[in-house]
């Protein structure tokens, strides 16, 4: 939790091992070639300096960014050249199997907008997508499988974003990832633990195995992993275009994965067949959205809509928070209130979000003020509510709205994959680029696209298996077409009209909690962007208990808040997460003497990388 300035934040920062890691000024570290036994590269998890920023969890993405904005590109042309990096060092979170939301503010005209690039589900799939004999399957049986898989979205991002508000080609924003590709990236810590937790699923696929399991084992730390296929891929893409991927060849041999996954014929894992068809992918949309928008402490934020719920999610939490001056609060009753918030927001996401064309998303009253005091004052000081809490109702709210409605009226969130990630971008001219995207699971569905280098996501399982309650209308439910909720949520604010920062996360439905908590943490409670994005963290999700990192968990604080009614949990280290974190932040900021800062995770899923383009000594 972002706790200010006092004892319990040091050491919840030592704790986490970050304190030393947030020196500001240094200067970036650029991998050079990643040759063959060389170390991993450096990460820098701060650096300030002038013409532009760049921040994301490796440092070979980073600099891929950066290397385009030194070119003359601008922020949306950088984003794009990260996210294709990613997508080779880091394949397990990202890649062009997969799909996200994409948040831009434009200098020239000071508007922020939006692309929804989310997976879609087969046009033949119904409410019972993920049923058999009328129950739902187990979810370790979707997550590796095709039926999982929904149409991507990533690269259909990028060539819009690119046609809208780039000025640089695909073929050339595309280079340093075909380049990184080509000649591989040093395997680190996080890199091989991440491969080895995934290896029993993967070595039931050969082109997975053969890719990611060199020898039949996980690649040691400090080898050179190179994705010869992947290149191919993205050069084909650079000269014909996004057609190559949705209405061509790569998309072909796609589909015929998810169809057929390839599968070794003598393992016993059973992996169902995915109704993704060439059709299905030749008629996927990436969305141009209105952004949310929501205003707090004289600042906009601004986020994605639904079916994302961050933007819904973090505003209304925003807006219950509102009324409430959280810099003067003890460290205690900040929590307090930050837990709280983040329940009754929660609470309003399972019943009310889902993709908007095919429900009725009352986004409006979710970030309506007025409906945000009528939650807001069932918050108390001296009790803590308890979940799972019922929704209220935005479109008729009403004082205390909530305290009558039955508890079976809460729904359980669906489950979502914490193995996503997340950039942030500047440039010179002050253009900014927040974006979140993912394949779900780590190494989504553990299908390789034969001869292509890349994994499909299991996306689909965001989607409600069957309605968590009877009595209320779930609206994540499959439908043809239909985007799955998200709980992505790219962000950035502007004060007086002008950049001041922007933020986003991954880690599932973390990934919120994470958004507002460093924000709160920066803008209320005075922490150093940098800071408050390496705080210790807590997450309430609408469930019985809040989790907590170890460096909360550990503290006073838990047992002041114990009694007064909340439960706590340390926030497990499990298949999908392989450390007790929450979430793994980047942001950017503007400096009031004109430089950039660009703050990464010091320490969470292996630390991040941050860089400018003229890096400067802090002042």
């Amino acid at each position: 939790m972002v706790l200010g300035s006092r004892p319990a934040v040091v050491r919840g920062l030592v704790a986490l091992g970050a304190v030393a890691l947030l020196a500001t000024g240094a200067a970036p570290v650029h991998p050079a070639a990643n040759r063959p036994g060389s170390a991993a590269p450096a990460k820098n998890a701060v650096a300030t300096g002038y013409g532009g920023a760049v921040a994301s969890v490796d440092a070979d993405a980073t600099a891929a960014g950066i290397e385009i904005l030194r070119r003359g590109g601008n922020a949306v042309d950088a984003a794009v050249a990260t996210a294709a990096a990613l997508g080779v060092s880091e394949p397990y979170a990202a890649g062009i199997g997969g799909g996200g939301y994409f948040l831009h503010y434009s200098a020239k005209s000071h508007e922020v907008h939006a692309i929804d690039g989310r997976e879609t589900a087969p046009r033949s799939a119904d409410r019972r997508l993920f049923l058999e004999h009328g129950k739902p399957i187990s979810f370790a049986d979707a997550i590796t499988s095709g039926l999982a898989v929904g149409a991507p979205g990533t690269l259909a991002t990028w060539d819009r974003a690119l046609r809208d508000w780039g000025s640089r080609s695909m073929g050339q924003v595309l280079e340093p990832a075909e380049r990184l590709a080509r000649r591989g990236f040093v395997v680190d810590d996080t890199f091989r633990r991440m491969t080895a937790v995934n290896a029993k699923r993967f070595s039931s696929f050969p082109d997975t195995a053969r890719l990611f399991l060199p020898g039949g084992r996980p690649p040691a730390v400090g080898t050179v992993l190179k994705n010869p296929d992947l290149a191919a891929t993205y050069a084909e893409v650079g000269r014909k275009g996004v057609g190559a991927f949705y209405r061509g060849a790569i998309g072909r041999d796609l589909v015929r994965a998810v169809r057929k996954p390839p599968a070794r014929p003598a393992d016993r894992r059973l992996v169902r067949p995915g109704r993704l068809t060439t059709a299905d992918l030749a008629k996927y949309r990436a969305l141009r959205q209105k952004p949310t928008h929501v205003r707090y402490r004289g600042r906009d934020v601004y986020g994605v809509a639904p079916a994302a719920a961050g933007g819904t999610t973090v505003g209304e939490a925003l807006n219950i928070l509102r009324h409430t001056d959280l810099s003067s609060l003890s460290e205690d009753r900040y929590l307090h209130r930050f837990i709280e918030a983040g329940r009754l927001a929660f609470a309003d996401r399972g019943r009310w979000v889902g993709d908007p064309a095919f429900e009725r998303v009352p986004t409006a009253g979710l970030l309506s003020p007025r409906y945000a005091d009528s939650r807001a004052c069932l918050i108390k000081d001296g009790r803590a509510l308890t979940s799972p809490l019922a929704p209220g109702d935005p479109r008729h709210p009403k004082p205390c709205d909530g305290t009558r409605a039955p508890a079976r009226a809460a729904a359980r969130a669906a489950h979502e994959g914490r193995n996503t990630t997340h950039l942030t971008v500047a440039d010179r001219w002050g253009d900014i680029v927040s974006y979140t995207f993912s394949i779900e699971q780590a190494g989504g569905s553990g299908i390789t696209v034969p001869g292509r280098g890349f994994l499909l996501n299991n996306q689909l399982t965001d989607f409600s298996f069957a309605p968590a309650n009877p009595a209320v209308h779930d609206p994540n439910l499959p439908g043809p077409g239909k985007r799955p909720r998200s709980s992505m949520a790219p962000t950035i604010v502007l004060k007086n009209g002008r950049p001041d920062f922007a933020i986003g996360s991954p880690g599932g439905a973390t990934i919120i909690t994470t958004v507002l908590q460093v924000l709160i943490g920066h803008v209320d409670r005075g922490l150093p962007l940098a800071k408050a994005i390496a705080a210790p963290r807590a997450s309430q999700r609408n469930e019985v208990a809040t989790e907590l990192e170890p460096a909360l968990y550990d503290s006073p604080l838990r047992a002041r808040l114990e009694r007064i009614g909340h439960r706590f949990v340390v926030n497990p280290a499990n298949y999908f997460t392989l450390n007790p974190e929450i979430g793994a932040a980047t942001g950017v900021q503007r400096l009031p003497d004109g430089r950039w800062l660009a703050a990464a995770e010091p320490v969470r899923l292996g630390g991040g990388s941050a860089m400018v383009v003229r890096p400067s000594p802090a002042h």
